[in-house]
């Protein structure tokens, strides 16, 4: 290309003293693009990116007319010999009303821009996502605000990969439709499918055109439509990722999400109106939440929403507030505007066994569900599982929102609920869930065992051959389970209490109790103890009884009900004392001491010495060390400082010895405790720090900050506030995180003080 063009532009880069690299990192254009603009080699200067380029050059508006006109001129001039032809025009009708997706929108016109600059033989971008999450919203919007970068024409083609009628259009029927549009008589168009292929490719070859390949059913289908020269650029929308063009093609990939809350409220706002939104601000909240930010879903209530201005929109969030009337009143009646029906066109894709598995994920408890997990909901082997969720995520029934974890949009997953209760035959859904169920069961008692390898086990029935538990390594991988597992392990355990597995729900409270503790979620063991009992007491087990007895009263002496918490100790131990049980009846004075701290120091120390000369006659070493641990520090707190240092280095012998870390790291703390009141300070110091690093390696953070202020304490009495101030920032931050408001406040008194 030479002339005005190339003139105008090496004239303008010039008076703005910049040289070629400025300009194309100014414009975000290669370097060759520019040198190819300025010489005339390159022929096909795009509107956007002439835009760009008066934008880096500081043009004048005359002097970017002037520039954009030469560029259209050029351009015109290089088009004169293209094939002869209409000129097709087949986009759909813009899209009213478009909101958001301003990233995505960058990156098809980067894409655009970037590959032109490379030489790319062809462009493509592939939009994927889920039904009704705006792909042929998003292309089409894109496509109109680009119309002037391709004079030569655009193409549009429905392959109806997710089509009502189930069958997709083939690669020959598209091509054979896209002649027609090119100006080639039926009788024209070759027999041969590769000559079909081969005239299509040369019709489109050196025009600049858009080709829009809307949903496509996989790459298979596509790749036979991809024009073979640099000039064309294809957009494709598919519910399915489309890998195989990513890997052949070089297809710049977009992953469509759901809009964000700004942007659904921003959809909604445009087509009710903010006097409307802002008349009904809880049910406004409602329908969002209830949406999801799915716009399918948004623009179906927004119609509803327009098509009767006499209803309040409350009247429409209660429909959608009902998970049972949910799909329905998201219905337009309307193939086209159906949550129900879009979801349900992916779902006709799947075959059999996919089928049921996508409808049992619908039943599953919780926000999503790891590959072991889904593997035991199926009662099928891990690899078959993976492939069938590979090919859910592939076509967006899923999302693998972290590696090995899979979720469903809340939409997608009453559909699938749908599905379960339609199509599984019966009894498929309650022993699904059990296997589940007992999965989880099994993987928390060996994670729980990891955690707290002292702690005295329960039997557990033996785990279903075809669904063993997850395999976990080391302390690591335990709490990384439960951490990832905490919301499912609730789900199972409500699921487990709705059911009536008795058996399950108090062994599911105990396998959870060590995490619960260390993370500080007291409330939440009340609640689930509370259930435990109540299950202990239905399943007619005397053993489970005590125990739910005795771990619900440390529940609640934990939370402040110390009333509550006495009632029921006192019932463990009378049970077992009923039952001979000598194990229990030490636990349950062990127990028993806890309700006493802080009252009744006295009262503790003698219940801790009983429970002592239980343990010592029945040789059980743990139990031991923390009751020599509870007797020293029980008497710190009384001033009698050499028995308590006494008992407790006792006590922490035998915790090195059983390798009790949490008992040790606990013991060490007392420890800090009695050199700090014996007036041994740098003892105590040397003390608290060692607990806090026991307390971080045993993934203790309910007890870390309470250390952290002792140290801070003995800190301020060794005269080095700087230090004392590090550990009362780092506890106040653990309380905050722990929502423990006033331990928060006390903290940040202390502070105060130091200032």
């Amino acid at each position: 290309m030479t002339g005005r063009f190339s003139a105008l532009l090496r004239q303008l880069r010039l008076q703005a003293g910049l040289t070629q690299e400025q300009l194309a990192e100014r414009a975000e254009v290669g370097i060759r693009t520019i040198r190819g603009f300025e010489t005339g080699e390159r022929a096909n200067p795009r509107v956007f990116t002439v835009r760009r380029l008066a934008d880096a050059l500081g043009a004048e508006p005359v002097e970017r007319d002037e520039l954009l006109a030469a560029a259209v001129n050029a351009e015109a001039a290089e088009t004169v010999e293209a094939p002869a032809g209409p000129v097709p025009r087949q986009l759909p009708a813009p899209p009213g009303r478009f909101v958001g997706r301003r990233r995505e929108l960058d990156h098809l016109t980067a894409t655009l821009d970037g590959a032109a600059a490379e030489g790319a033989t062809v462009v493509v971008s592939a939009i994927s996502g889920g039904g009704g999450v705006g792909k042929t919203w998003l292309a089409l919007h894109w496509a109109h605000q680009h119309l002037a970068d391709f004079p030569d024409g655009q193409l549009f083609v429905d392959l109806r990969g997710f089509a009502p009628s189930g069958r997709p259009m083939t690669s020959g029927e598209a091509i054979r439709g896209l002649l027609e549009a090119l100006g080639v008589q039926p009788a024209a168009i070759p027999a041969d499918p590769d000559a079909q292929a081969g005239l299509y490719r040369s019709l489109v070859a050196g025009r600049r055109m858009l080709i829009v390949l809307d949903n496509a059913r996989d790459s298979h289908q596509v790749a036979p439509l991809l024009p073979g020269g640099p000039t064309c650029t294809v957009v494709v929308t598919s519910r399915d990722r489309l890998a195989g063009l990513v890997i052949a093609h070089d297809t710049r990939p977009i992953t469509l999400d759901l809009l964000s809350e700004v942007d659904a409220r921003d959809l909604l706002r445009t087509r009710l109106g903010e006097q409307r939104l802002a008349a009904e601000p809880e049910a406004t909240a409602d329908l969002l939440a209830s949406c999801a930010g799915l716009p399918l879903a948004l623009a179906v209530v927004a119609a509803r929403g327009a098509l009767r201005p006499d209803i309040p929109l409350a009247a429409l969030a209660a429909e959608l507030r009902d998970a049972a009337t949910r799909l329905g009143a998201l219905d337009a009646d309307d193939p086209a505007a159906s949550v129900r029906a879009a979801v349900s066109w992916t779902h006709a894709a799947l075959e059999p066994e996919q089928a049921e598995l996508f409808a049992l994920l619908g039943l599953a408890p919780g926000p999503d569900i790891g590959l072991p997990a889904a593997a035991c909901l199926a009662g099928l082997p891990v690899e078959r599982v993976a492939q069938a969720l590979r090919r859910l995520e592939r076509i967006s029934l899923l999302e693998e929102h972290t590696a090995g974890r899979f979720r469903m949009h809340d939409l997608v997953r009453l559909y699938a609920t749908e599905r379960a209760h339609q199509d599984l035959s019966p009894g498929t859904p309650d022993a699904a869930l059990r296997r589940l169920a007992e999965f989880y069961l099994h993987t928390s008692y060996a994670a729980d065992r990891l955690l707290s390898p002292q702690r005295q086990p329960i039997e557990l029935p033996e785990p279903d051959e075809a669904c063993p538990p997850q395999r976990l390594a080391d302390q690591g991988a335990a709490w990384a389970w439960f951490d990832a597992e905490h919301t499912n392990l609730l789900a199972t355990h409500h699921l487990a209490v709705d059911r009536g597995w008795h058996a399950l729900i108090w062994r599911l409270a105990w396998a959870l109790q060590s995490f619960r503790w260390r993370r500080g979620l007291l409330a939440e063991n009340v609640s689930m103890w509370r259930a435990g009992l109540l299950a202990a007491e239905r399943s007619g087990d005397p053993a489970a009884q005590i125990l739910a007895h005795r771990l619900l009263a440390r529940a609640y002496v934990l939370t402040g009900l110390r009333a509550d918490a006495s009632q029921h100790i006192r019932r463990s131990l009378s049970l077992a004392e009923a039952a001979g049980d000598v194990l229990a009846q030490a636990n349950a004075h062990h127990g028993f001491t806890l309700i006493w701290s802080g009252q009744d120091a006295r009262r503790s120390v003698k219940h801790a010495l009983a429970a002592l000369e239980l343990y010592r006659s029945i040789g059980y070493r743990v139990g031991e060390a923390d009751a020599l641990n509870t007797a020293g520090w029980h008497e710190a707190h009384l001033g009698e400082y050499d028995q308590a240092r006494a008992h407790c280095e006792a006590a922490l012998v035998l915790h090195r010895e059983q390798q009790d870390r949490f008992g040790e790291c606990l013991t060490v703390d007392s420890l800090g405790y009695i050199a700090l009141h014996s007036g041994r300070h740098a003892e105590a110091r040397e003390h608290y720090e060692q607990a806090i690093l026991l307390h971080r390696g045993n993934g203790n953070t309910y007890a870390e900050p309470d250390a952290l202020e002792s140290l801070a304490r003995t800190e301020v009495l060794l005269g080095r506030p700087e230090k004392a101030r590090a550990a009362l920032e780092r506890a106040l931050e653990l309380y905050e995180s722990q929502h423990r408001d006033e331990e928060a406040e006390r903290v940040r008194v202390a502070l105060g003080s130091l200032s």
